[in-house]
């Protein structure tokens, strides 16, 4: 039996048909796989924008905490609010990150 170590490219297709990776229009707009799986970048963008919203929940509940005289350790709004500052600062690195690697795909001349 011969096994082939070069497999051959295979078309393109339309380049239309190449953003639909789900086969639908509704695989392509919520970013699955063949399998029906989420993308890899999907996950890890709705997980950054979840820890944004943790954190600011956490900050808005310290800070009534506070208001109210139930905190008893006035470094605890401090560090809330600086993972909240920290988590923000990623997900704006992770969005520039993606528009730079877009622009780029952009100018890939064809």
């Amino acid at each position: 039996m011969e096994t082939e170590f070069i497999t051959p490219m295979s078309g393109w297709g339309n380049i239309g048909d190449i953003g639909n990776i789900g086969g639908t229009a509704e695989g392509r707009s919520h970013g699955l796989r063949s399998d029906g799986q989420v993308s890899l970048f999907g996950d890890i963008f709705k997980n950054t924008v979840n820890q944004v919203r943790e954190t600011q929940a956490d900050v808005e509940l310290k800070q009534y905490l506070l208001a109210t005289g139930q905190i008893d350790d006035a470094h605890t709004l401090p560090i809330a609010e600086e993972k909240a500052g920290l988590a923000v600062d990623i997900l704006i690195t992770l969005r520039n990150k993606t528009l730079e690697a877009y622009n780029d795909l952009i100018k890939i001349n064809i």
